[in-house]
């Protein structure tokens, strides 16, 4: 008799989480038909499709009202779920869905031996002159906790009578240099030619702005199997800059980090116009990680701690600057280069300016019984007659 009772009890049970399941996922197919138009009038707009801190938003109110027995991490993880699985739909019926806008890049780039996150520097001279020079930077960039070395091998000059590095001995010299202090390399390479040497020797591979338009180049530096540095290009717009990234990915490149360097403007007080709200609107469209390098963006190096702040303070997984033992007696770009003292002075002050700035915002701002407290007798003041 009892089994008889269970037996019914479960059959009705089944009956009941089957009818469940069916009107779930009708809801589901209901809101996927809503997510759908968001994202078609999202894209008219030219607007991105993932808006993070309005999801975060919603995960925040579903667990308000989460009355269980569905604990909080599964909750998160269902409708994790089921939020990727809307924007997945409305980039599979996007002509120009990209492969870097995918939520699962979301992840810092690593390569050395180290990664690149945090209050994180690539730093060294913008031109390799001598082993001499490149040794003495890594051991005091490797001394200050620095873990990313870079440095110019090949070097693109606007002018023919400049100096255009050392090519490929210089390779050699910031491979031995990051080995013998523990640091990961980067140069630039400028010629699909010049891909499987650089490969060989170096952790990551550059892509300078002046060949972000260079897809024979991308694609063969998405072929090298190392992580690639994709630099703005001069006059590039954030959609174009993407494109270049999707290059790389559709090569093969698996580790890919954005460099913001600057735009061309019509001012000529700095070099470039240093173009901070790409950081925040990359964030928003892709998960690459995004750093900026503030040395070619000012060309000057007065200003450097500050736009170093800046850039952290958007959002910048790293930052670049360049570093030379005798920066007046550069062979390039000696007017944005920092000696040792500078750059270690920077490198302090950072982190230490941002504590201030975050101190002084938070006394600034009342306190929430205060705000409300304010806002009552403003609103008081308002309706009064």
């Amino acid at each position: 008799m009892h089994g008889t009772a269970n037996a019914e009890r479960l059959i009705s049970l089944r009956t009941d989480v089957e009818r469940l399941s069916l009107d779930i996922l009708r809801l589901l197919n209901h809101r996927i038909r809503a997510v759908r138009e968001i994202g078609t009038l999202k894209i008219a707009d030219g607007m991105p499709l993932r808006d993070r801190e309005r999801e975060e938003a919603l995960l925040r109110r579903l667990s308000a009202d989460n009355e269980g027995p569905l604990d909080e991490p599964a909750m998160r993880d269902v409708f994790h779920r089921i939020l990727e699985a809307g924007v997945r739909l409305v980039r599979s019926g996007r002509p120009d869905g990209l492969r870097v806008e995918a939520d699962e890049l979301r992840r810092p780039l690593r390569a050395g031996g180290h990664t690149l996150d945090g209050l994180a520097y690539v730093a060294g001279p913008c031109a390799i002159e001598s082993e001499a020079q490149l040794d003495a930077t890594a051991a005091r960039l490797a001394a200050l906790g620095v873990r990313f070395l870079r440095g110019g091998t090949f070097k693109p000059r606007t002018s023919p009578y400049s100096f255009q590095g050392l090519g490929a001995p210089a390779v050699r010299m910031l491979r031995d240099a990051g080995e013998r202090h523990g640091l990961a390399t980067i140069t630039e390479v400028t010629s699909p030619t010049q891909v499987e040497l650089v490969a060989e020797h170096v952790d990551v591979l550059q892509v300078g702005a002046r060949n972000m338009y260079n897809y024979e180049l991308l694609r063969e530096l998405g072929r090298a199997g190392r992580p690639v540095l994709l630099k703005r290009g001069l006059s590039a717009t954030i959609e174009e800059w993407l494109l270049a990234a999707e290059h790389l990915s559709v090569s093969g490149a698996e580790q890919i980090v954005l460099c913001e360097r600057g735009i061309r403007g019509f001012d000529r007080e700095t070099r470039f116009s240093l173009d901070l709200s790409s950081v925040p609107v990359l964030a928003q469209r892709t998960g690459l990680p995004v750093m900026v390098d503030v040395s070619h963006a000012a060309g000057r190096r007065d200003i450097l701690l500050p736009l170093t702040r800046a850039a952290f303070a958007v959002g910048a997984c790293a930052v670049m600057l360049e570093v030379h033992p005798d920066p007046d007696s550069a062979l390039s770009d000696a007017e944005q280069q920092l000696s040792f003292d500078a750059f270690e002075a920077l490198v302090r002050a950072v982190p230490r300016d941002l504590a201030s700035a975050a101190m002084e915002l938070a006394r600034a701002l009342p306190h929430p019984a205060e705000g409300r407290a304010h806002a009552t007798s403003a609103g008081a003041a308002i309706s009064a007659p």
